[in-house]
């Protein structure tokens, strides 16, 4: 417990050193008190490489950093469990999931009756849509550099067959929402989305090695996935927090201090490739707590300058600690061994 009270007390002062003087006093006035805190989620929401690193949670790769322990922070709930993990799709909300360094178990396993709150994260992984996506489309960017190859290698016979995974998505989500209420009745129970990988318009190879239609067809699926996403919620009677419009200009094509989600390549002191850095999760708890507390869920040029700032420390911290470094290093040959 005491614990998990100085991690909140440490995110704390990375979220609020982000929030523009209004937002910090709205945080003293209108904060929703919540006294037992429950994230549950995937790669998202754990945020790997994001500095630093929670060595205690092993394969599931969760971050000191991520939208879950600073939305804790910044509500300043008493008890927090953060059970998200890096890999985790719907079924592991009631079943075991296996990672390169264990076995985590079932994260429904973390709520009580007592839940006051829960956010999830979840989706992206269910049916192999992200991996699918992120693993097929760079390979075929050489085939036909100026199309959409990989439009047309997941369309058969007419049907985008992504769309059709993310539509049955929609109906498994629903179920983690009844089933998060039916074990935690009171709960407050927020769905956040996924902010944007691709720009609505240009391409940047180098960064997003998509043929240049697909970048088009990467933007596209990722609005059906928080379509179905916000439909579940509002099937369950649970909030939606939109990620993916607030995070214009911050695609993975933006420049660095602007750029929530790293591109291709993997860096130990940012984020794991094709996820979120500290940027976006900074964006993502920012935007869920301006949610809960009724504000404008917008995000100023104020807050993302404070974040770059505190991205580019972080990162040095990081570096400077070689324990952590080399755990990192080690996971992601492990990882590259599966």
């Amino acid at each position: 417990m005491k614990l998990r009270r100085l991690i909140a007390v440490c995110a704390a002062v990375t979220l609020v050193a982000g929030l523009p003087a209004a937002n910090a006093a709205a945080a003293t006035s209108s904060t929703p008190r919540f006294e037992r805190y429950v994230a549950l989620g995937d790669s998202y929401t754990s945020a790997p490489f994001v500095p630093l690193a929670d060595l205690l949670s092993l394969g599931c790769a969760r971050s000191y950093s991520n939208y879950p322990k600073q939305l804790a922070a910044a509500l300043g709930v008493y008890r927090f469990t953060d059970v998200s993990c890096g890999g985790a799709d719907t079924t592991n909300m009631t079943q075991p999931q296996s990672t390169i360094l264990g076995t985590a178990a079932p994260q429904f396993d973390a709520l009580t009756p007592d839940t006051d709150l829960v956010t999830l994260g979840i989706g992206g992984n269910d049916f192999g849509v992200f991996g699918d996506i992120i693993g097929t489309c760079p390979g075929l960017r050489a085939s036909d550099p100026t199309g959409a190859p990989c439009k047309a290698h997941f369309t058969v016979g007419g049907v985008d067959t992504l769309l059709a995974k993310i539509q049955q998505t929609q109906t498994r989500i629903a179920t983690v929402v009844q089933g998060i209420r039916a074990r935690s009745p009171k709960a407050t129970i927020v769905l956040v989305g996924y902010p944007k990988i691709a720009p609505e318009h240009g391409t940047c190879p180098s960064i997003l090695p998509f043929a240049d239609g697909d970048y088009g067809y990467l933007y596209s699926i990722e609005q059906a996935l928080n379509a179905a996403v916000s439909g579940a919620a509002a099937a369950g009677g649970a909030t939606y927090v939109d990620t993916f419009d607030p995070s214009t200009g911050h695609d993975a094509c933006a420049p660095d201090g602007q750029a929530w989600i790293q591109g291709k390549d993997i860096n130990l002191l940012r984020a794991l490739n094709y996820h979120p850095r500290f940027e976006g999760e900074a964006g993502m708890a920012a935007l869920t707590y301006k949610t809960l507390t009724g504000q404008q869920p917008v995000v100023t040029a104020a807050e993302q300058a404070a974040w770059a700032t505190k991205a580019r420390a972080l990162a040095k911290q990081a570096a400077a600690s070689p324990q952590a470094l080399a755990a990192s290093k080690n996971r992601v040959r492990t990882s590259a061994q599966r």
